[in-house]
């Protein structure tokens, strides 16, 4: 069936993957990419599928409510999969503002524009938002997060985020608009902006720079391999019931000192340096406000109704992550150094 595609956000880390995913195995797809190309958005994720006959950049901003509804009159979408947000917690306290209006005020005017596009004729019509688990707060030793686990957010980002997954909600129970939520753990893999974890301090070894680890580096995540993510997606999109919420996780808990040892093990390998040089780079660091101790969830929902469960461990995901940044040093030098924002201005200005 051929079907028109907004994804939001397909210029970033997950983004990038899912446009992709879903440009090359749904030929009778049209897939628009609408992003605003900030700092985390990248058109070099893309390049090898820019070309596809399937395929659209839409360069605006959600928050943009005149462009948002220029694009849905002229394409008319019969689904969204919505990305696109702010998404460093870091980031989010020093400029919650920035937060709220993206993450809130954009996903604000995605529903809008698909109620009124739609106008009340949902049949075969979606708005897939996707969002995290920092929703649910933070857990002790022991419990994971569940579907109906009550939402108690603890930093900006993950307040803005609770937000719009509320909007959303309040959008289908409101004006029946279709709808599913996905909450996913920690994403890692190719094409991550180096501000977080993972990328950054691969590149930080790579450089021979300080590791820094807050607090007592016990803070504990569930970690999810970007790929094993966009099949998800790719899966609930077209299986998940309208109305419900899936939980996305790793089953793959790990401290975070315990997942820098492990990394810079690692990378002491791949470089051939001597066992232990990378480790003498980790530096303990004041902890950051607000900063939950433990996020683990409970994905047997989205497994045992929909059949879905990660491919890919968490140490052999971490392999082929540190091998895609270390083949690809150009990319991790172009977007370190911000040469990657003139990609667009090349290829499109």
């Amino acid at each position: 069936m051929s079907r028109s595609i907004l994804i939001t956000g397909g210029a970033g880390f997950i983004g990038s993957h899912v446009v992709r995913l879903f440009v090359l195995n749904y030929p009778d797809y049209h897939i628009y990419n609408l992003d605003s190309l900030t700092y985390a958005g990248n058109l070099e994720n893309l390049k090898d599928i820019e070309s596809m006959p399937n395929y659209t950049f839409l360069k605006g901003d959600i928050v943009d409510e005149e462009y948002v509804n220029l694009i849905y009159d002229k394409y008319k979408f019969d689904a969204v999969i919505h990305l696109a947000a702010e998404s460093h917690v870091d980031r989010s306290i020093k400029d919650p503002l920035a937060f709220v209006k993206t993450n809130v005020i954009g996903t604000m005017v995605l529903l809008n524009a698909f109620k009124n596009c739609w106008n009340s004729n949902f049949k075969n019509k979606l708005f897939y938002h996707v969002s995290t688990d920092e929703v649910y707060g933070s857990l002790g030793e022991y419990g994971l997060f569940t579907e109906t686990t009550p939402y108690d957010p603890n930093s900006p980002y993950s307040a803005s985020k609770a937000s719009s997954d509320h909007f959303v909600r309040a959008y289908g129970e409101t004006y029946g608009l279709p709808f599913v939520i996905t909450n996913c753990s920690n994403n890692y893999g190719q094409n991550q902006f180096p501000e977080k974890l993972i990328p950054l301090f691969i590149n930080n070894i790579i450089n021979n720079k300080p590791l820094p680890v807050y607090g007592d580096g016990n803070y504990t995540r569930d970690w999810l391999y970007v790929k094993d993510h966009a099949l998800a997606i790719d899966l609930v999109f077209h299986k998940g019931r309208p109305g419900e919420t899936y939980n996305i996780g790793g089953f793959n808990e790990w401290k975070n000192i315990d997942l820098v040892r492990l990394l810079c093990q690692q990378m002491d390998a791949k470089l051939n340096r001597p066992k232990g040089s990378s480790e003498r780079l980790i530096t303990y660091v004041k902890d950051r406000p607000g900063h939950d101790l433990r996020y683990a969830i409970d994905a047997s929902k989205i497994k045992n109704e929909l059949g879905w469960e990660p491919l890919v461990t968490f140490e052999e995901g971490l392999d082929k992550t540190i091998a895609w940044y270390l083949n690809n040093e150009e990319w991790l030098t172009n977007v370190t150094s911000g040469e990657y924002q003139n990609y667009y201005a090349k290829q499109y200005d």
